[in-house]
Parts: C-alpha cells; sequence; structure tokens
C-alpha cells in the first residue's frame, strides 16, 4: 500500500499539471500556408501566427470570394483581414464589450490588412472575387492574422494564401521562420551532434564490456540513434522552411522518425520498468499488456500530431486533435510508471524473503531513483517547457526548446549510466557487511512504517 498511494498521487498530478498546460497553446512555426473556407460564418476567424522583426511582411493572395449575400449594399467595410498582437486583443475585446465599437476592424489597436470594400469593380457588374496584396509590418512583435465578418448571419467563401516573412538587414533574404524560431535550425543540428557523440560513447561501452551487455543496452543504442535522425530531420526540416516557406518533403521524414523515437523511448522505459534482462529475461503477461496499449497510443499520438501541424494552429478541428494529442500523451506518460512500480513492489517483497536484502535492497533504490526521475522528465517536457512558452518573449520562443531537449539529453544520459554494463555491479556483488546492513535498514524502515 505503501507503494501505491504515492504512485497514484503522482498520476493525478501529472494529469492535472498537463491538464492546465493544454490550455497554454504554443504558436507553431510559421510558413506559407494556404487555407480554405466554405461558407464560415464565424465573427472571427484566426489563420497563422508570426513573430515579426523590424522589417517584417505579409503576402496575402485570396482567390474564390464568394458571399451567401448577394446584396449589392452590403457594407464590406465591416468583412477584412487584419494583425493583431495578444496583448492588442485584449483591449479590442474590452472596446467591444463596452460597446465603444461594434466590429474589430473599427479598433485602433490592430492592423488593417485589407477590407473587402477595396475589391476593384469587376466587369459587367459586381466587385472582383480575388486580390494579392503585400502589408509591410513595421512594429515588431508576435501577430495574429485574422479575418473579421461583422455582418450578421453573412457566410464567407474564399482560398487564402498567407505568407509571412522577415528580410534580414544584412543579406536581404527572406526568413519565413517566427522571429524566436529562425535559430531552430542551429539549435537542433548542435543536439544531434550531442547525440551523435553519445551514440559514439555508447557503442565504446558496448565494445569495452561486451561480454556483460545485455540485450536491452544495445536497445538503448538504438533508442539513441533514432532520438538523433529525428533531430536532424527536424533541423533540415526548420531550414527548408526558413529559406522558402516550405518543407520540400522534410517533414514526411520527421514524422516517420519521431514515430520511431517515440515508440522505442516509451518501450524502453517499460522494460527498464519490468526489469527485463537485468531483473529477469522475460516478461509477464501484465507488462505485456502495458506495450500493447502504449504502441498504439503511440501511433495515435503522433497521426494526431501529422493533423495539428498540417492544418495549422487555427483550423476548426485544430483544438479537437489537440486534446487528442494530449490526452494520448498523459495515457502513455501514466502507463509507463506502472512497471516501475510493480518491479518496486515486487522488489520490496523480494527483499524480506529470499534472505539477499542486500541485492534487492540495491535494486530497489535504483528503480526508486528511475521511478522519481521518470516523474520529472515526464513534469518537465509536458508542463516546464509549456510554461516557458508562455512567460517568455517571442524574440526568445528557442529557450523552450533548448530547454525540452536539454532535458531529454539529461535523461538519456541518466539512464544509460545508472543502467550499463558492469563486471562488477555493484547490484548483484554483496558482503556480509552488506547483508546486515541491508537487513537492518529494512528492519529500521518496517519499524518506521508501523
Amino acid at each position: 500500500m505503501e507503494i501505491s498511494v504515492p504512485c497514484r498521487r503522482s498520476v493525478v498530478l501529472i494529469v492535472l499539471l498537463i491538464s492546465v498546460a493544454a490550455l497554454q497553446i504554443p504558436p507553431s512555426e510559421a510558413e506559407v500556408r494556404k487555407t480554405v473556407l466554405k461558407s464560415d460564418a464565424r465573427t472571427i476567424i484566426p489563420f497563422d501566427e508570426f513573430g515579426f522583426t523590424l522589417k517584417g511582411v505579409l503576402e496575402l493572395d485570396v482567390s474564390g470570394i464568394s458571399l451567401s449575400d448577394t446584396n449589392p449594399d452590403l457594407d464590406l467595410s465591416q468583412i477584412g483581414f487584419f494583425l493583431s498582437t495578444h496583448d492588442a486583443w485584449v483591449h479590442v475585446l474590452q472596446q467591444i464589450q463596452e460597446l465603444d465599437i461594434t466590429c474589430a476592424l473599427q479598433s485602433n489597436f490592430v492592423k488593417i490588412v485589407y477590407t473587402l470594400d477595396r475589391l476593384p469593380t469587376a466587369a459587367p457588374a459586381g466587385r472582383a472575387t480575388s486580390f494579392y496584396n503585400l502589408f509591410n509590418v513595421t512594429n515588431p512583435g508576435q501577430y495574429v492574422l485574422l479575418l473579421a465578418n461583422c455582418l450578421p448571419q453573412l457566410s464567407v467563401s474564399m482560398s487564402v494564401k498567407s505568407s509571412m516573412y522577415n528580410i534580414e538587414a544584412r543579406s536581404g533574404r527572406r526568413v519565413y521562420l517566427s522571429a524566436g524560431s529562425a535559430i531552430l535550425p542551429f539549435v537542433y543540428f548542435l543536439f544531434f551532434i550531442s547525440y551523435c557523440c553519445l551514440a559514439a560513447l555508447w557503442v565504446s561501452v558496448l565494445v569495452r564490456k561486451r561480454q556483460t551487455a545485455f540485450q536491452i543496452h544495445y536497445f538503448m543504442l538504438a533508442v539513441v540513434i533514432l532520438k538523433g535522425l529525428n533531430l536532424i530531420c527536424e533541423a533540415e526540416d526548420k531550414s527548408y522552411i526558413e529559406r522558402t516557406g516550405s518543407a520540400h518533403g522534410w517533414d514526411v521524414l520527421f514524422y516517420i522518425f519521431s514515430f520511431l523515437k517515440g515508440i522505442s523511448l516509451f518501450t524502453l522505459i517499460v522494460l527498464i520498468g519490468t526489469g527485463w534482462s537485468f531483473l529477469k529475461p522475460y516478461l509477464q503477461d501484465r507488462e505485456k499488456k502495458v506495450l500493447m496499449v502504449v504502441i498504439p497510443l503511440q501511433v495515435v499520438a503522433n497521426i494526431a500530431q501529422v493533423v495539428i501541424d498540417e492544418s495549422g494552429p487555427f483550423a476548426r478541428d485544430w483544438v479537437t486533435w489537440k486534446q487528442v494529442f494530449l490526452l494520448v500523451d498523459v495515457i502513455c506518460c501514466c502507463a509507463v510508471l506502472f512497471p516501475i512500480v510493480w518491479s518496486i513492489k515486487n522488489l520490496r517483497e523480494a527483499a524480506r524473503t529470499d534472505g539477499k536484502a542486500a541485492v534487492n535492497l540495491m535494486k530497489l533504490t535504483l528503480f526508486r531513483q528511475y521511478y522519481i526521475v521518470v516523474i520529472c522528465y515526464i513534469y518537465f517536457t509536458r508542463v516546464v517547457v509549456y510554461a516557458l512558452v508562455t512567460i517568455t518573449s517571442y524574440r526568445y520562443l528557442w529557450t523552450s526548446v533548448v530547454a525540452g531537449e536539454l532535458a531529454t539529453l539529461a535523461f538519456y544520459v541518466f539512464t544509460g549510466y545508472k543502467f550499463r554494463p558492469e563486471v562488477h555491479n555493484p547490484y548483484f556483488v554483496i558482503d556480509d557487511d552488506d547483508e546486515e546492513a541491508a537487513a537492518e535498514a529494512l528492519k529500521l524502515e518496517d519499524e518506521f512504517e508501523l
């Protein structure tokens, strides 16, 4: 019981914290994006978000404009595109609430990009159904592109292609990554080099201690390699987006290696948590069931991630898929904790019954440490990283990526160090003094529990 209660508390804590983090939605990496609206009657329709510098540009190419009401007397100045920061949007909502304005386009806190009353007249009658507009952003900041439709019960249909980028001061080239994300290709490449070094170090350990290496040690190497491949694909993906606004297929490789990395990492935690290769060369039925749950959930999580990335941060189904992704992530994180708790419980019982108190006490200490580290890793990468996005200036959004990758690297290093192959493993070699000390420690622990 002393194990199960903390476990339940930890799981509940993780669920609550991740639920809170889900409300703090980080901005996505903007690129050339095309969105199609079909009979959309929303008053405010968000499209994309981008961090502009002093030389920011928005290219807006809209075609196929169609309104549900063709009355020529419609006030088309009430329909249009505009840019707004998050802070400005708070003031706009306040103005609407206080009845100072009736439409967001009337606010002095937003930047009007284009209103439909500016559409040229098309022969023989009516207005044109397309336009192209180049808008220069001279005030740096994190902006959201939105469409306001302030005419009640009017539906709009159109195809919107938006391109947001910054002009580099020295070279004059276009940078399609947001101001806080332009450094990400370099960041991901540095971490790729770090994992290459880590993989080389682990290979040298396996070669030197191949007689004491278990199968799981080679599986650890595969996990590190997959993580490195995931990072180099992400670096290339972001690099192509930075230069062209499109991933050019690198996003497909990124999704593949992200999928394999996710499955392998969670599988590794489950295998270590069950003591496979360390404590016993087999998996029990309940442990196999955990793997049967975690692996399909990772497939669902990766599908959700692809939909989130490809549909854009403000698509109609984006929030739903975001919730699916977070729910699946929570379930996977909780599932990998149970095998560690089972191992701790089994080791505690074995320490009192099989006469090898010191061995099992050392194993128990090891798995307790790993349990705590796994919880800290989950908490940091799922909660703290999201919190950093909300409190950090848009210019330094890359710091949340660095924090998350550093935590992941530290977790890999800790796992490898604690479960490395050893000729004289301190968790399996004991003497009489260790046995007596362990027995005394277990006796004191029992008295404390009573």
